[in-house]
């Protein structure tokens, strides 16, 4: 047998090496290694769930776990050198910790297969990250109310189609963000829930022969609790999927939200301003400050909606227990908990940051925006909404044919089209009393937009006060993702 052979988690059935094509095709060290921080904690748990099971005894145990300790920081230290047969991340912690202490760091994996190992750090990983990515979320949505505090009373054109509506807040308008932001907190809630599930002492597929306490051992890494079904936990990678999922799907709104401020920052609409800090110049054009944060985080959401696409894909085809396929839930994962660390907090400093031009806004209002509330007095006056709706369809028509502005058009060119206008009519004519008249519930009035803002802050902190009880596993190790 080749020493490569010799050196694998496996080799022992095998009399020669793997091809080096075949050996870097498979090798997932280049990119698990930042699983190696998880990896030493789920074995320092491990090793005290064998002690307990009376696998080891107290003085293996201690040394187990002294040696392990020392591996995570020489890994921290980045202090490792690649050997062969290093495939994996478990290949390197193991060879590591059998550097350490000897002959007795092969006791450690009794029981224990890199197919629930994996699974368990993956999962530790994923509850790590959501511990940042939750707080990150929530910094966002800080930072939008309160721009919407700091902006209550600015009305602008509200937009459907791209084409002026109604007459809103700006401050209603960025707290509809908001809400899409809170709904994606919810989420990122419900999906730790069904993370925070250990799957170690599963063994391959089929359990373990030891009398491991596999609750405690859940208790012991941070976990709610440990997964009902040894097949099913090796093989579930529904928490991976649904962490895509979710990111993709906050993608997709930060997308679109970046869209929106691109076009008002630009010189089209004016609306807001960005600063110099999130913006960047031309290599040939002097005067241009060009939206190009905003820009890239539109472009990543294809990536990201692609990412869970596709993994869905390579779950689709599966047979029952762990293939080799499952290699391919980490890439997407970890490229898509990046790219979602560095945007969060660079778009709440670009949201702080912005200037509200509200001048611009007032500009871009117009008076056909206020034609349902025309046809709302005529309702006042008596007449049917559907009938109303007609009737100031009718006078728009008049006042294009005249070439006016709809206010501009006299009362009695108002009455040949309906009798009950009156000369109060011009009273609607106003963007600041038809915000004010919707005050339902979640309307763009001044009080319903302080009541949303009420009403959301009390959602972020329930959500964060969640969010930390799910992910309170113990804190981890820092591990360099790279091997000397």
């Amino acid at each position: 047998m080749t020493s490569e052979a010799g050196t694998t988690l496996w080799g022992g059935r095998f009399a020669s090496a793997p091809d080096e094509l075949m050996r870097q095709f498979c090798d997932s060290l280049p990119f698990d290694l930042r699983l190696a921080d998880v990896d030493v904690r789920g074995s320092i748990a491990y090793a005290g769930a064998l002690q307990s099971a009376g696998v080891i005894d107290a003085a293996e145990c201690a040394a187990l776990v002294e040696g392990l300790e020392s591996v995570g920081e020489m890994l921290a230290a980045g202090n490792v050198t690649h050997a062969p047969g290093d495939e994996d991340v478990h290949t390197v912690v193991e060879r590591l910790l059998t550097e350490q202490i000897g002959p007795l760091a092969g006791k450690l994996h009794t029981g224990r297969s890199r197919n629930d190992q994996v699974a368990t750090d993956l999962r530790l990983y994923v509850l790590d990250e959501t511990a940042s990515l939750g707080p990150a979320l929530a910094a966002l949505q800080e930072a939008m109310i309160d721009k919407a505090q700091g902006h209550l009373s600015i009305v602008m054109p509200g937009y459907t189609h791209l084409r002026t509506a109604q007459p809103i807040l700006f401050s209603h308008w960025m707290l509809s963000q908001v809400w899409k932001l809170l709904r994606d907190g919810d989420r990122l809630i419900e999906a730790a829930a069904r993370t925070t599930v250990c799957p170690l002492g599963s063994g391959a597929l089929a359990g373990t022969p030891y009398p491991i306490d596999r609750g405690a051992l859940a208790d012991s890494l941070g976990f709610a609790c440990a997964s009902e079904n040894s097949l099913d936990a090796v093989e579930d990678r529904d928490f991976v999927a649904e962490l895509l999922m979710w990111a993709a799907l906050l993608q997709t709104h930060l997308s679109g939200l970046a869209e929106t401020l691109i076009l008002w920052s630009g010189e089209s609409y004016g609306f807001v301003t960005l600063s110099e800090s999130y913006t960047t110049g031309s290599s040939l054009m002097p005067q241009k400050r060009n939206p190009d944060a905003l820009e890239l985080i539109r472009g990543k959401a294809g990536r990201i909606i692609g990412h869970a696409t596709g993994f869905l894909c390579t779950l689709k085809g599966l047979t029952s227990g762990y293939n080799k396929d499952l290699q391919e839930d980490k890439q997407p994962l970890f490229d898509a908990i990046d790219a979602l660390k560095l945007e969060l907090p660079l778009l709440s400093g670009l949201i702080r940051t912005m200037q509200v031009r509200a001048a611009h806004m007032a500009v871009a209002r117009n008076d056909a925006m206020l034609t349902t509330d025309l046809a709302d007095y005529l309702v006042s006056k008596g007449v049917p909404f559907r009938e109303a709706h007609a009737v100031v369809g009718a006078t728009v028509r008049a006042a294009e044919r005249l070439g006016v502005p709809l206010k501009h058009l006299a009362v009695n060119d108002f009455q040949k089209v309906h009798p009950a206008f009156e000369k109060d009519l011009y009273a609607v004519f106003d963007p600041h009393r038809a915000v004010a008249a919707r005050k339902a519930k979640g309307g763009t009035s001044l009080e319903a937009v302080q009541e949303q803002i009420a009403a959301a802050k009390i959602r972020m902190r329930e959500q964060q006060e969640k969010l930390a009880t799910l992910t309170a596993a113990t804190a981890p190790i820092p591990i360099q993702e790279a091997i000397a």
